[in-house]
Parts: C-alpha cells; sequence; structure tokens
C-alpha cells in the first residue's frame, strides 16, 4: 500500500535518505492514513544522531527542545516535524520519562518501547509499510493492546493507562483482555502524573464516539482521578423521573452532548453532588433536592485540581449550577435567565438539559424536551427582535445617569434596577421611558 505524504515530511525523509540514513514517517501519523483519517502531524523515527540531523538540517531553523532524548524539530515550509533518533529507554523511576536513553541503529529497538501496537507503526515510501507488532491486524480487529508487556509499558509511563482508554474512546476500539486487565491493576499508577497531563487526554477521551462505555467499564480508573466520582457508582435513583443508578445516567449524559470537552465535562460533574443530598421519603421514592448547588461547589473543586484555565471552570460551574433551572416557556422568563449570562451560554444550558433529560427514564421525556424546543423558539425569538437582555442593551447608559446625579455605586444599582424593569415589562426600553422609571423606582 501506498500512504500520501505531504511535501515538507517527505523533503525531511529525502534529505536523511540521501546522506546514507534511514528514516520512516511513524506513530499517530501512520496510524490515521491507514484509517483513512488524514493525520494532524507527521512524526519521523531515524538512525541518524541529533548531532547529525543539525548538520542534515542546518539550512532550515531547528528547535532543540527535545534534544537530550533525540528529538530535533525542523521547520520546513513553515510547517514544524519532530525527528527522533531510534531509541531504547533506561528505567522510569517516575513512572513517567525515562531517566535515560540509549540511542540505537536497530529501528525494532525503538518500535518495541512504543505504547500501543496501532502507535508502533512506520513508513517510507522505499520499504513501504512497516509491522513489527501485529498493528495492522489490530486496527482491523478494532483493538487497542500494549506491545510487549502491558505490565511494564504502564509501569514506564502511566499515562498510557489514560491513553488506552482515550483510544479506545475515541477511535471506538476495544482494549485488549491483557491490556485492560493491567490498566484496572496499575490504576494508582495515575498518582504519579501531573494533573495538566491527565486533564489533557480526559479532554480527549471525552469527545471520543462513545465515552460513555469507557467511563462505565473503567469507573475505577475514572475514581483515581476524580475521587468525587466513586460516591454515585450504584446509587439507585427510585425516582419516575430516573431508570439508572447515579453514575450510569451521568457517564449516558456525557454522550447525549455536542463533543465539546467542555460541555462533555459539565455532564461528567453535573450531578456529582447528588450522593451528598440523597434523601428517600417514605414512599420509598428517591430525592436530590439542591443537588445542583452541592454539584456546582464540587465541579469548581475537581477543574481546579484539574488545573484548568479560569474561564472554562467559570463555564462548567455555571452550567452545572443552572442544569437544573427550569423555566417554563414564557419570554419574560428566558429573557430573564438569557440576562444573567453572555450570549452563547442559553444554548449550552439548553444542550445541557436536553442531554441530562435523554439519560433519564421515558416518563414525561417527549414533554420535557417540547418544552425544551419551544424554550429555544423563544430565545431565538427575543434574538431576532433584538430585545434587551443585558445592561449594554438598555438605551440609557452610565452617563444619562450621571447627568441626573447619580453618583458611585448607585449607578450600578439604578442600571440593574433598569434591566429588571424592562425585563419584568415594567416599562419599555426607551430613555424618556427609563427616566421616568428610575426616578419613581430607585430610592
Amino acid at each position: 500500500m501506498e500512504i500520501n505524504i505531504p511535501l515538507y515530511a517527505q523533503t525531511a525523509l529525502d534529505m536523511l535518505h540521501a546522506r546514507g540514513y534511514k528514516a520512516y514517517i511513524v506513530g499517530g501519523c501512520v496510524r490515521d492514513a491507514l484509517l483513512g483519517k488524514e493525520p494532524n502531524d507527521y512524526d519521523i523515527c531515524t538512525d541518524c544522531t541529533p548531532e547529525g540531523m543539525k548538520e542534515v538540517f542546518a539550512s532550515y531553523n531547528t528547535i532543540e527542545t527535545g534534544i537530550k532524548h533525540g528529538t530535533l524539530t525542523v521547520i520546513i515550509d513553515h510547517d514544524p516535524i519532530e525527528i527522533t533518533t531510534f531509541r531504547s529507554d533506561g528505567t522510569y523511576s517516575d513512572h513517567r520519562k525515562p531517566d535515560t536513553v540509549r540511542f540505537e541503529k536497530d529501528l525494532s529497538q525503538d518500535l518495541r518501547r512504543r505504547d500501543f501496537t496501532i502507535n508502533a507503526l512506520c513508513y517510507n515510501r522505499r520499504e513501504g509499510l512497516v509491522d513489527m507488532f501485529g498493528g495492522t491486524e489490530d486496527l482491523k480487529r478494532r483493538i487497542v493492546r500494549c506491545v510487549g508487556d502491558p505490565r511494564e509499558r504502564f509501569d514506564e509511563d502511566a499515562l498510557r493507562i489514560l491513553r488506552a482508554m482515550r483510544f479506545s474512546s475515541v477511535l471506538d476500539f476495544e482494549i485488549e483482555k491483557n491490556t485492560s486487565f493491567a490498566i484496572h491493576r496499575q490504576k494508582e499508577l495515575l498518582k504519579n502524573i501531573s494533573a495538566e497531563r491527565i486533564a489533557a487526554e480526559l479532554k480527549k477521551l471525552l469527545c471520543g464516539r462513545d465515552p460513555a462505555r469507557i467511563l462505565i467499564q473503567y469507573r475505577d480508573v475514572m475514581a483515581v482521578l476524580i475521587p468525587q466520582l466513586e460516591p454515585c457508582f450504584d446509587l439507585a435513583q427510585n425516582n419516575p423521573h430516573h431508570c439508572w443508578d447515579v453514575y450510569t445516567h451521568i457517564c449516558k449524559s456525557v454522550n447525549n452532548i455536542s463533543p465539546d470537552w467542555v460541555l462533555r465535562l459539565t455532564m461528567l460533574l453535573h450531578d456529582i453532588g447528588k450522593p451528598l443530598v440523597h434523601t428517600t421519603d417514605r414512599d420509598g421514592v428517591d430525592h436530590f433536592k439542591t443537588h445542583q448547588l452541592k454539584s456546582a461547589k464540587l465541579s469548581r473543586e475537581i477543574t481546579g485540581a484539574l488545573k484548568l484555565d479560569n474561564r472554562s471552570r467559570s463555564r462548567i460551574y455555571d452550567l452545572v449550577l443552572e442544569h437544573d433551572t427550569r423555566i417554563p416557556p414564557v419570554k419574560r422568563s428566558v429573557r430573564r435567565l438569557m440576562s444573567k449570562y453572555d450570549d452563547s451560554f442559553f444554548d449550552d444550558y439548553l444542550s445541557v438539559r436536553r442531554a441530562d433529560t435523554l439519560a433519564q427514564s421515558e416518563y414525561m421525556r417527549e414533554q420535557k424536551l417540547a418544552e425544551l424546543d419551544a424554550i429555544g423558539d423563544i430565545a431565538q425569538q427575543i434574538r431576532k427582535e433584538q430585545l434587551c437582555i443585558h445592561i449594554s442593551d438598555l438605551a440609557v447608559n452610565g452617563n444619562d445617569l450621571i447627568a441626573l446625579g447619580y453618583e458611585g455605586s448607585d449607578i450600578g444599582k439604578a442600571l440593574k434596577l433598569l434591566l429588571d424593569g424592562v425585563i419584568e415589562e415594567q416599562t419599555k426600553n426607551e430613555k424618556n421611558a427609563l427616566i421616568a422609571y428610575i426616578k419613581e423606582n430607585f430610592k
């Protein structure tokens, strides 16, 4: 078979071959090409040493960020490509990176240190596809399998545990039996991995084709990453609105929303506070009153521990807080909620509520979804009519109030009062009407 290699990557291969070196594109780019996907980037492995690479690519801009591990980044036609010397790794005392590396001349030494068979594939036009560990067959069988002994691979780099789960979710592959067993057995090694690395893999896992399957099958691993999830396991929801335990409901809701990591993480966390407020009435019906408040608080703790950016943390917190806010399909109520957040929030809020509803029982489901559709239609009409929903939409501003004699914090309070008056339809959004309203109502 032939893989189409972009010009910048082929140029790098040709330059190494011209100097007598072995060189191949390797890893994810080969895997994706075999799956019929367009690779995001290309990596090259070679028997050329880092010093030799500097000579070969002396006429190009290079970056030596990974040079001690044999990696040189070369910029060709404005495209960066990482080129790494064949190597074998020493011990991994921190379960993340090798303490030492040894540069090798034998390709097999380089490929045997890689994580999964589907990532241990390499290719060049001279030799075609090189597959020493059955990666091609595993692609056909749709399997994620470690190269060699999975216990050794995970002990070397514990992040590979989460990477296996991520590939299974993204590619919709099964994880091979021995690899799966090792994941469960060695899950505690993930405690050695930085929050930033965990977050990066978790985002990709959640945005896969079927994250619910992985989240359920490897819930013990998820409890290592997010301990607050464990109390949700097998917690029944004996309630007409639910047909799943709390954790299963959470996982199924993740699948029901678009593959945006902020939205999917919101669904993973939206009911995480339920165990803290769980009660059962005399009729045996379970209730989880104020769970959205507890869940929002926990979401802030969890996203902080994962060291996510503040903007995403804030959006997740607000969505979790509002996920159980039920408003009637009435223009006034819709405007009121829209006014609390930025313009895109309301669409996310509706998506969260739909995903939540679809992971519940069929009891009143059609009615709930129809009501959400009606609310969405009203929101669109509000936008179309350009109705006032934020202070910036008011027909007066701070300068107008200063001219009327308002000062300091009273200006903000007065503008808020005006916005509330417009939304509650107690005054029109016209300058004279607003001035009259504020004079009459601001005390």
